[in-house]
């Protein structure tokens, strides 16, 4: 989800759809999109779904900086050729395309606000599977609207959804999909195939594979 939201915002894929089945199309305009192969990948949050996402920029030639609470095992870094960026700002300012895929802690509440978004490039491509309540939407929909970023993809809304007067449904610039990043039979038959584990585990008195702790 993470890659199809950078793509599509990339690549202007919905709004050239729009253009290309509309009635009245006929001259396509020069608004260019954003090149992704070779672009730097800016992965904020490189737990689990960081990692999978750093693959897949692999995958595109990209060079992949990350910004975590803590650096990563070298052995980990190599795995997907990703340098350590210690300072959030510094990552914003060098990356193409920057994936939110942090935790929704108190610490990392609005963690990309008016100030993030300034930091960014005028051509950055925005994408947070993460949480929406790492994002201060309103300061997202204003450096949309200056030109202050380029393009955003969000699979995730505080709140969920988000009102339907909020400035950021207006923008031709944003793609916004209703937490749909599990939303695949393969997926959800993992998903209720790792709960009949835990169940039995638990029913037989042995460690649950997948228990959550406080």
């Amino acid at each position: 989800m993470a890659f199809a939201l950078l793509l599509a915002s990339a690549r202007r894929v919905v709004e050239l759809h729009a253009v290309a089945t509309s009635p009245n199309w006929t001259v396509l305009d020069d608004n260019l999109g954003v090149e992704v192969s070779g672009g730097v990948l800016g992965i904020v949050g490189m737990g689990r779904i960081g990692l999978e996402v750093a693959k897949r920029g692999r995958g595109f030639d990209m060079t992949i900086l990350y910004h975590n609470r803590n650096r990563r095992p070298k052995d980990i870094e190599d795995s997907v050729s990703a340098t350590y960026v210690p300072s959030l700002h510094e990552l914003l300012s060098r990356a193409d395309f920057v994936v939110a895929a942090a935790p929704g802690t108190k610490e990392n509440y609005h963690m990309f606000d008016s100030r993030e978004f300034a930091a960014m490039k005028t051509n950055a491509v925005f994408v947070n599977i993460g949480r929406g309540s790492l994002v201060d939407h309103h300061a997202l929909a204003g450096a949309l609207q200056r030109g202050e970023i380029g393009s955003a993809g969000l699979d995730v809304t505080e709140p969920e959804p988000l009102p339907r007067d909020h400035p950021l449904l207006s923008l031709d610039n944003v793609i916004i999909t209703p937490h749909r990043g599990s939303a695949t039979m393969k997926c959800r038959m993992r998903m209720i195939h790792t709960a009949v584990k835990n169940i039995q585990a638990a029913l037989n008195d042995e460690p649950m594979p997948s228990e959550i702790t406080s």
